[in-house]
């Protein structure tokens, strides 16, 4: 299939990049599945299509990925423009602070929403398609950037041999793996999630709710997380497809790499919650907490070999600035020895947590569970 991705990243002479994308076409096709859904023309609900698109037009431009701002803006002239009104106002006020600050689009930027006339169903519409082309925009700049690094070795050059690594000596200064790990206000323990807006009642929930919640999350039905979304089923349907068809493909990147990209995202966010979640996974398979503490002192520093450093600094860079992100930028990972598979992985769990992030961020707030 020919998706927004391909339209606009340059694919022509890119054959690399077009074959790692067929052998992720679960993301691919899920990936336009959620644009298709959150801009359709006859979507119900209380947001105009126009007021839609001009959203998703507003956080690309922002993210400074020009193709897919000029994408929606094309879409866009075709409609009539959304109404200059104080409704109006509220959106783009929080739709600005979303694209670009996440973190400062706290309680009151969210509850301005339905004190200007909104629905607890379209806040919930306008914070997924926020995300969604906060990842979208990502996406793009990756992908174009693996076209541009052109395919790995060419003209038969082949990475540097690396020198065997030093047997693992676990930090003397640190918890170890496992115990709770505690720096800057950021931590690898379990934490709780509180939605600021009503959520879903199982009692009550539509059998579409009920059926999403069920395929989401083993405890969905007592998660604040996807009872608020669930205000959206078909969107939560189609988000889950694309989030398990990133963070769970086969080979590509091995699965504590990309919990070590979602950590560095998830820092430089500010988003405490997904930081310990994904934090505390990254023990698991890695049984070392040490990159992990390095990410909570400073994302910008973090990396215990080559590998994670390259990991960690093209997170950094797509994270902050995917208008400026480039080949320059993937080129360490494929020196550091990484494919292109694992490239494109890399640029999906990385964009992937920039929508589940600002979902985390503008819906609630992480608390520390009561014992």
């Amino acid at each position: 299939m020919t998706d927004t991705i391909d339209t606009l990243a340059p694919m022509d002479g890119a054959p690399h990049a077009q074959a790692v994308r067929q052998q992720r076409s679960k993301a691919v096709t899920a990936t336009q599945a959620c644009e298709d859904l959150l801009l359709a023309p006859d979507l119900p609900g209380g947001l105009a299509l126009a007021e839609r698109l001009a959203v998703a037009q507003a956080v690309a431009g922002a993210s400074g990925v020009t193709a897919l701002a000029a994408h929606y803006g094309a879409r866009l002239a075709k409609v009539p423009a959304p109404a200059q009104d104080g409704r109006w106002q509220a959106i783009t006020h929080f739709t600005d602070l979303l694209a670009t600050r996440p973190a400062a689009a706290d309680r009151a930027a969210l509850l301005a929403l339905p004190a200007a006339g909104l629905a607890t169903e379209d806040v919930v519409l306008l914070a997924q398609l926020i995300g969604f082309a906060a990842y979208q925009a990502r996406l793009v700049a990756g992908v174009a950037a693996l076209c541009a690094l052109g395919p790995a070795f060419a003209g038969g050059a082949q990475p540097a041999p690396t020198a065997p690594e030093a047997p693992f000596v676990h930090p003397a200064n640190l918890p170890a793996p496992g115990e709770p790990l505690r720096i800057n206000g950021y931590t690898s323990e379990t934490l709780d999630w509180k939605a600021w807006l009503p959520v879903v009642d199982p009692a009550t929930a539509s059998a579409e709710q009920i059926a999403v919640l069920d395929a989401s999350h083993p405890k969905a039905r007592q998660s604040d997380f996807y009872l608020v979304l669930a205000h959206q089923p078909r969107v939560l349907a189609e988000r889950s497809q694309a989030f398990n068809a990133i963070m769970y493909a086969p080979a590509g990147l091995p699965r504590a790499e990309r919990e070590l990209a979602t950590t560095v995202v998830s820092r430089i966010n500010g988003c405490v919650y997904c930081a310990s979640v994904h934090a505390q996974r990254f023990e698991q398979l890695a049984k070392r907490n040490d990159v992990i503490a390095q990410i909570f002192t400073d994302p910008d520093g973090a990396g215990t070999n080559g590998r994670e450093r390259a990991i960690v600094q093209a997170s950094s860079a797509l994270t902050r600035s995917p208008g400026t992100f480039g080949a320059q930028h993937l080129a360490p990972l494929r020196s550091a020895g990484l494919n292109d598979l694992e490239l494109l992985d890399t640029v999906h769990a990385v964009a992937l947590f920039a929508w589940a992030n600002r979902l985390m961020l503008n819906l609630g707030e992480a608390v520390h569970p009561l014992n």
